[in-house]
């Protein structure tokens, strides 16, 4: 089960989950806290997952956490198209949107893996490469631009397996290594990247989210009570 919160909800449930005796650790690459509720007599609680905003700090929470504004990239990337934006809190000041013939229309198949099976021997081939080479080149354009103005606090990404060599391999360099401890992998799934689309995942980023199955419900009623 999901429930979404505020950002006020969301901080004042970070602070008691603080403050208690629960167990629980928090995971930096998904921003969120998991909780383990005390066992009872008839069975073990199950985990409950506690996703923060994102404009939030990772606990515990400094009182003076409002006075500073975040900093961060949202990037989706799909096989053709990528969405990619710099966000000041809940404000976007700039966004680009990219696309590229690296499609067989036929197939509906990505070039990328394409070539895995195939090669590359064709004329419409090649011209595809060329376009996801390009591709990825002026999307790590754009992040450069925003590094080398910006400081950037975090990097909230959506891109799929067999796409990340080709973003970090570029000719064009990522100004961010694979391990940067600012990518925040993106807990949600994401549809064809446009502008529309990169403003609804900031919404959703902008939520704090519990995940917990049904059983957990009498624990959360007890814990969060005033809250939730």
């Amino acid at each position: 089960m999901n429930l979404l919160l505020s950002e006020e909800k969301s901080v004042q449930l970070a602070e008691r989950i603080f403050s208690s005796d629960l167990d629980f650790l928090y995971d930096p690459l998904k921003h969120r806290i998991e909780i383990f509720p005390v066992e009872n007599k008839n069975q073990k609680e199950s985990p409950v997952y506690f996703r923060l905003p994102i404009t939030v700090p990772a606990p515990p929470i400094p009182a003076d956490w409002q006075e500073k504004t975040l900093h961060y990239i949202i990037l989706l990337i799909q096989s053709g198209q990528c969405a990619v934006g710099y966000f000041e809190g809940k404000s976007n000041p700039d966004h680009k949107v990219f696309r590229s013939y690296m499609v067989r229309k036929k197939q509906g198949k990505s070039q990328i893996k394409y070539l895995k099976t195939k090669g590359k021997s064709r004329a419409g081939s090649r011209v595809r490469l060329g376009e996801t080479v390009e591709f990825f080149e002026n999307i790590n354009g754009r992040l450069k631009e925003y590094f080398e103005t910006y400081d950037i606090d975090m990097v909230a990404m959506s891109c799929s397996k067999t796409l990340i060599p080709y973003l970090f391999n570029s000719k064009a360099e990522t100004p961010f290594d694979k391990k940067d401890e600012r990518i925040y992998k993106l807990p949600m799934h994401v549809n064809t990247p446009t502008y529309e689309i990169l403003l609804d995942v900031q919404k959703f980023l902008l939520k704090g989210e519990l995940m917990y199955e049904e059983k957990e419900e009498n624990f959360l009623s007890d814990f969060g009570k005033g809250i939730l």
